[in-house]
């Protein structure tokens, strides 16, 4: 099922357990790369990791606690970008992405972030999206960044990252100033 159409070189569509070994393929030729930021690269050991995985965002999509999409740049899965969680109650989503290495500076991300914020304050009647990411994550904090999200502050050791913790600035987008 395609959510978005980003533009004519990019689609997100909803993860399925089929894209498992394209998902894994990326993981395991990126590791080192996904490994500097993303907490969660060791433990995808195999195939049957990114099955449970993506079996686990798809318990959250019928719940509807999260939406989690391939990244389809010119109709190849290069990443993987959503909403982790949801909060209905109040109307928010955080956003969470990774890319495969040999896709990025290309401004994939940025326009993918763009248009899953327009879909969750536009279409999914959200009131604030957040995107978080560790201080000295820099390439992802230029997404937010780009796009104007306000930086609403810094969470301290909020990420356990291997051997270390990881602080992690909150960006903020809320409707009514991402619609003026």
């Amino acid at each position: 099922m395609i959510l978005v159409n980003v533009d004519d070189e990019l689609v997100l569509r909803a993860i399925e357990l089929q894209d498992s070994e394209k998902i894994f393929a990326i993981i395991d030729t990126s590791r080192e790369y996904l490994r500097e930021w993303l907490p969660w690269v060791d433990g995808t050991k195999n195939l049957k990791d990114s099955e449970l995985f993506i079996e686990g965002c798809l318990k959250r999509i019928v719940e509807n606690k999260g939406l989690t999409a391939v990244i389809l740049y010119r109709n190849e899965i290069v990443g993987i970008a959503g909403f982790n969680e949801i909060n209905w109650s109040n109307k928010t989503a955080y956003i969470g992405y990774w890319l495969d290495g040999a896709f990025q500076g290309m401004g994939i991300m940025s326009r993918v972030a763009k248009a899953l914020t327009n879909y969750g304050l536009n279409q999914l009647g959200l009131n604030k999206i957040e995107i978080r990411a560790a201080v000295q994550n820099y390439k992802s904090r230029s997404i937010p960044e780009r796009l104007s999200f306000k930086q609403e502050g810094i969470i301290r050791q909020a990420e356990w990252l291997y051997d270390h913790y990881v602080d992690l600035v909150v960006y903020g987008m809320l409707a009514e100033e991402w619609n003026k």
